[in-house]
């Protein structure tokens, strides 16, 4: 058994209306708020004037033909009218009785064909209407009604048939609509014109209202702006921006939103109060077990260093145990310290601020990593006159000494480390590079957090304690500086800006 399935077909093509209608909602939903307000009041006005334009337009119309038709039919009658005797010559003259105005038309029709064709000019004389108009003429309904129709020469008339009472005959008379087309074409333009007048007005006006009715809005949008500009990620935030009162009124729509803008950062303000409560209590936590835990560790150091004036009346596997024990006690001295040092750095103590030859303290490092590491190879470019930034030497030899370790520890033997130093337009520069394995991507923003670790080379049993680059950060920030890093396979980047003092050299190029 076998079975088949339809194939889907060709893919629908959307219709260009569709596409235009999607091009001109995203045009318009880029539009500010105020200016879709205004466009809207505009094109609803436009609406209102046009359907005001059409409706007196057509009760206009009705009115000026009803006035004509009147007209027309008074002069019909006389036309129709018997004004002699039966057996008299009714001829030319009885087409247009006295009353009758200028440019009326008449005609006499006599067994279906016309007889007698004219009209009156300007002047009130009689002129021959051309025969092209004779079959119109004839057509006409004799049922003493108003119609419309077009001669050839003259243009849109109204045109009535009557019946003579005395011998039957037909007599059509018209009146034109020249006046009646004028009268509707310059109230056409008396609309536009005021239609334009009054959007252009209103648009005007409009926006002045629109732009004063919308200042509170702006005025909360200026208040979230502000909020959203504040660190609030870390440290003691005092949230004390808030909507003016006169803004949070809960009659109004804005109100509504300033009020409620106004409960959400209080709602904020505690809940930053209380994640900066707890992270002191952390920190003075992690601060006071540091401090008391070096005495300990020290004595259990002690202790294990005192294992080694015995010689070999230790048994061995005793003495390795004691060698472990007082690894692991420096190792771990060395965490507490650390922790110790954010602490401090995290109560905003103030450190020492001296004048630091940064160009000295780099080749000292660099010395101590090439010692500690001779499988690597170190690169060092430094500027022709030295750098000197104000802080503390003990704290950016650190800074530089978890750098440097950090290149080492986590890239393999032969790597290129290379270290630059500049000082350009008052700030002093360093960079540490390397050509190892990278940094992993979703490890990359989180580089500088405390206990961050890669999954193999970043572990303990590299000695890692997932706090040098956050010492790092931390020291520099001290500094007023910052710190970041760019990583891909191949190339890991550590960049250092401090800000340097004013006996550093404005321009520095590797010597």
């Amino acid at each position: 058994m076998s079975s088949s399935r339809p194939s889907s077909g060709p893919a629908r093509a959307v219709p260009r209306a569709v596409k235009g209608r999607g091009r001109l909602r995203r045009w318009y939903a880029g539009w500010p708020l105020r200016t879709r307000l205004i466009a809207v009041m505009i094109v609803l006005l436009g609406i209102m004037s046009v359907i005001t334009g059409v409706t007196t337009q057509v009760w206009l119309r009705s009115f000026l033909i009803g006035q004509l038709d009147s007209r027309l039919s008074a002069a019909g009658l006389r036309a129709a009218g018997p004004d002699a005797p039966p057996g008299q010559d009714q001829g030319q003259r009885a087409l247009f009785p006295p009353g009758q105005d200028a440019w009326t038309v008449g005609a006499r029709i006599v067994n279906g064909k016309v007889t007698t064709a004219g009209y009156l000019d300007a002047n009130g004389i009689e002129q021959a209407l051309p025969a092209a108009d004779f079959a119109t003429l004839t057509q006409l309904p004799v049922d003493s009604g108003a119609y419309t129709r077009r001669l050839d020469v003259l243009g849109n008339y109204r045109l009535q048939a009557h019946r003579v009472a005395f011998n039957g005959d037909i007599t059509v008379t018209g009146l034109p609509l020249t006046e009646v087309d004028n009268t509707l074409a310059n109230v056409v333009l008396v609309e536009l014109s005021v239609a334009g007048a009054g959007m252009l007005v209103a648009g005007l006006t409009g926006a002045v209202i629109v732009r004063r009715t919308l200042r509170p809005l702006r005025r909360v949008a200026a208040t979230a702006s502000r909020v959203s500009e504040m660190p609030l990620d870390r440290g003691e935030v005092a949230l004390s921006v808030r909507v003016p009162a006169p803004d949070t009124d809960t009659r109004t729509e804005v109100g509504q939103v300033g009020a409620a803008l106004n409960r959400m950062l209080g709602h904020v303000g505690s809940a930053l109060r209380a994640r900066q409560a707890s992270e002191m209590r952390v920190r003075q936590f992690v601060a006071d077990a540091s401090h008391e835990l070096r005495t300990p560790l020290a004595a259990i150091r002690g202790y294990a260093e005192l294992t080694r004036r015995f010689g070999d009346e230790v048994p061995g596997d005793v003495a390795y145990a004691m060698r472990r024990v007082e690894s692991e006690s420096v190792r771990m001295t060395t965490m507490v310290n650390d922790l110790l040092l954010l602490a401090r750095l995290d109560s905003n103590r103030p450190l020492e601020h001296e004048p630091v030859d940064l160009s000295q303290l780099v080749v000292d490092a660099v010395s101590d990593a090439h010692v500690a590491g001779p499988e690597h190879i170190w690169r060092l470019e430094l500027p022709a006159a030295p750098v000197t930034v104000s802080g503390d030497p003990t704290r950016l030899h650190q800074v530089l000494a978890n750098l440097l370790t950090n290149a080492r520890t986590h890239t393999q033997a032969g790597t290129t480390v290379r270290i630059g130093l500049s000082g350009i337009d008052g700030q002093a520069t360093l960079r540490v590079a390397d050509n190892g394995p990278g940094i992993p991507e979703d490890l990359l923003p989180d580089v500088f957090d405390r206990f961050t670790r890669g999954d193999t080379s970043r572990s303990r049993a590299a000695g890692s304690t997932g706090l040098g680059l956050a010492i790092v950060a931390a020291v520099v920030a001290a500094h007023h500086g910052s710190v970041a890093v760019e990583s891909r396979p191949g190339q890991t980047v550590f960049t250092v800006t401090l800000p340097a003092s004013n006996g550093s050299a404005s321009k520095g190029s590797p010597a």
